[in-house]
């Protein structure tokens, strides 16, 4: 199976969509809600791409390259969002995107 070779990135995904999901929710509680939005903003297309590129991969796409290149971006904007913050679920959700896009980065080269 052709998605095997991308087992390593594919768990990486799935682990920065649950972190960019917990994020998301968890900001959602925070007292200043406002102060979050980017975050926010940033948790939903972090967890969108990374669940469609696992999909894709999974499936064999052949835009892997080109679908890598635009998720590490993505989990690099949402990375570095989240290490404005101080808050646990920002922090380490930081980590799980900042982690995504560099294995992404190895992929779109």
């Amino acid at each position: 199976m052709s998605h095997e070779k991308y087992k390593s990135l594919i768990e990486t995904l799935h682990e920065c969509m649950e972190a960019c999901n917990h994020c998301y929710d968890a900001c959602l509680n925070e007292d200043n809600v406002k102060m979050m939005t980017e975050c926010i903003r940033l948790d939903r297309e972090c967890a969108d791409i990374c669940s469609y590129l696992e999909q894709a991969l999974v499936r064999g796409t052949p835009f892997d390259g080109e679908l890598a290149s635009i998720c590490a971006t993505i989990c690099e904007a949402c990375g570095n969002e989240c290490k404005k913050h101080d808050h646990d679920h920002c922090q380490k959700c930081a980590d799980a995107c900042l982690k995504c896009a560099e294995e992404c980065k190895k992929v779109a080269a």
